[in-house]
C-alpha cells in the first residue's frame, strides 16, 4: 500500500442515505444458501499480503460456498473512485477504507452499522485501534490493520561509529546520531521536512491536537504551544538528515535511499524494509529495528497509528454475505497471519505471540500500546489532508526559520475553510 495514507476528499452529497438501499440479504443462509455467490471486496494496492489472501479465500469459501473477488484499486483518485462506486446500485459489497477517512463516509450515510459484529469477533480489539472504526459512537467499520513508525537503522554504519545497542530516549538518539555524523562518512538520519505522519505522531506525544471547537465550529489548533512543542522536536530530528525541506518520504521513496548503504537511519513503517531489500538486496543482513525513543525511557515518543478499516456498503445486497466474510477475514487468525507476513501491530493482546519473529512488528509494539494515537477523528477532518496537505506547508515554513507561530498564522484561514466544508 502506498502508505501515509493519502487523505480522502469531501464526501458528503453524493451518499445521501445510500444505506436504506441495501438489503441484509438471507439471514437463514448457510453455506449452501452462499454456494455459487461471489462477494466483491475492494483492497488498496499492497493491502492484502499473499499468503493473508490465499488463507482467507480458501476459509471463506469453506464456510459459505462462495467466492471472494479481491479488486486491487490504485491509491491515485480513490476517493472521487469511491465515492462514486458506494452512491451507485451496485457498490462493492466490502471495501477499504484508510482510518483517517471513515468518519467522512459514515457521516455521508454510505456504511453499515456494523456494532452487533463488532461485538461478535472484536471484543478484546484495543481501543486505540477501533475508535477509527467508529463515528458518532457507531460502528460503522472494523479495523483491519494497523502500524506505525520505528527507527530503521543501518546497523554497519552504527557499528563502524562505534556504537552499541539501541538508545532508549530521545536525547541518546540525537548522541547517537552526532556520533555518526562525527565518526563515519554517512548520513545520520534521512528525514524528508515533509513526513507529517511523523510530526502527527510527535503532536500526540506532547497531547496536543490539531484543531479545536471554536463556537460550535471546527478550527485550527496548529498555534497551540504544545505543537510548536511537537515540531520543535521534528525540527532537531530534521537537523541530522540533509533531505529536502519541502518533500515528503515517498518523494522520492525514503526506503530507496536508504538502500544506497549511506544513511544512518530512516523513520520508518516495518514493510518498508523490504522495499530497501528489492532496491539493493545486498543491505538485507544490515537493516535493524527500535522503537522510536521518548523524553524518557519509560514513553516511547508518540506515534501516528496508520492503517485501514474494513466496511460494507450500505447499498450491497449482499451484507449478511460481505457479514460472513469479515468473520473470517478478521478472524485472531487471518490477524495473526497480518501481523506474522507484513508486520502491522498487533490490536489484541493475544495476538502478541505473532509479532515475535517480526523485528519491525516487534519494535512497533511498545510505542503502540503507550504512545499510539490517529489525526482528528471527525468528518471534516478528510478535507484538511487534501492535497496540497497545509500542515506540510506549515512543516516546511518552520523547517526554513519561520517560527512556529508565524507558520501556523500562514495556514490556519486555509486549514479552516477546509474544516468548514460540508
Amino acid at each position: 500500500m502506498k502508505r501515509g495514507l493519502i487523505a480522502a476528499t469531501a464526501v458528503a452529497g453524493m451518499l445521501v442515505s445510500v444505506a436504506a438501499c441495501g438489503s441484509s440479504g438471507n439471514s437463514t443462509d448457510g453455506a449452501d444458501g452462499f454456494k455459487g455467490q461471489k462477494l466483491t471486496v475492494w483492497v488498496m494496492d499492497g493491502s492484502n499480503p499473499a499468503q493473508w489472501t490465499e488463507q482467507v479465500s480458501k476459509e471463506f469459501k469453506k464456510k459459505t460456498g462462495a467466492t471472494v473477488d479481491f479488486q486491487v484499486q490504485q491509491w491515485e483518485g480513490i476517493q472521487q473512485k469511491l465515492t462514486t462506486a458506494l452512491s451507485e446500485d451496485t457498490p462493492p459489497d466490502v471495501v477499504e477504507i484508510g482510518n483517517t477517512q471513515t468518519a467522512a463516509y459514515a457521516k455521508a450515510g454510505a456504511l453499515l452499522d456494523l456494532g452487533d459484529l463488532k461485538k461478535e469477533i472484536g471484543s478484546d480489539w484495543s481501543d486505540t485501534f477501533n475508535k477509527a472504526a467508529m463515528a458518532d459512537g457507531k460502528q460503522y467499520a472494523l479495523p483491519w490493520y494497523a502500524g506505525n513508525r520505528v527507527v530503521m537503522y543501518n546497523k554497519k554504519i552504527w557499528a563502524d561509529a562505534g556504537i552499541k545497542g539501541t538508545p532508549k530516549t530521545r536525547s541518546a538518539l540525537f548522541k547517537d546520531l552526532d556520533t555518526i555524523k562525527q565518526k563515519t562518512q554517512a548520513e545520520p538520519l534521512y528525514l524528508p521536512g515533509q513526513n507529517w505522519y511523523f510530526f502527527d505522531g510527535l503532536t500526540i506525544g506532547t497531547g496536543a491536537d490539531l484543531v479545536k471547537k471554536d463556537g460550535g465550529k471546527w478550527v485550527s489548533n496548529l498555534g497551540d504551544p504544545k505543537v510548536a512543542k511537537a515540531m520543535d522536536i521534528y525540527k532537531t530530528y530534521q537537523s541530522f538528515s540533509t533531505a529536502p525541506k519541502n518533500k515528503d518520504e515517498a518523494t522520492p521513496q525514503q526506503a530507496e535511499v536508504f538502500a544506497k548503504g549511506k544513511t544512518g537511519a530512516i523513520i520508518a513503517m516495518g514493510y518498508e524494509a523490504a522495499t530497501a531489500v528489492k532496491a539493493n538486496p545486498k543491505i538485507k543482513d544490515d537493516i535493524g529495528f527500535f522503537t522510536i525513543p521518548g523524553e524518557t525511557e519509560a514513553k516511547p515518543e508518540g506515534v501516528f497509528l496508520g492503517g485501514s478499516n474494513f466496511a460494507v456498503a450500505g447499498g450491497s445486497q449482499k451484507q449478511d454475505l460481505a457479514k460472513a466474510f469479515l468473520k473470517v477475514a478478521l478472524s485472531k487468525k487471518a490477524d495473526a497471519q497480518m501481523v506474522k507476513e507484513v508486520g502491522w501491530t498487533p490490536k489484541s493482546p493475544d495476538l502478541a505471540d505473532a509479532a515475535k519473529g517480526n523485528p519491525a512488528a516487534e519494535a512497533a509494539a511498545p510505542a503502540a500500546a503507550k504512545s499510539g494515537g490517529t489525526t482528528p477523528l471527525i468528518p471534516q477532518w478528510a478535507a484538511v489532508e487534501n492535497v496540497p496537505n497545509p500542515i506540510k506547508n506549515y512543516m516546511t515554513a518552520v523547517l526554513s526559520g519561520k517560527t512556529p507561530a508565524d507558520a501556523a498564522k500562514a495556514v490556519d484561514a486555509e486549514i479552516n475553510k477546509r474544516l468548514a466544508q460540508q
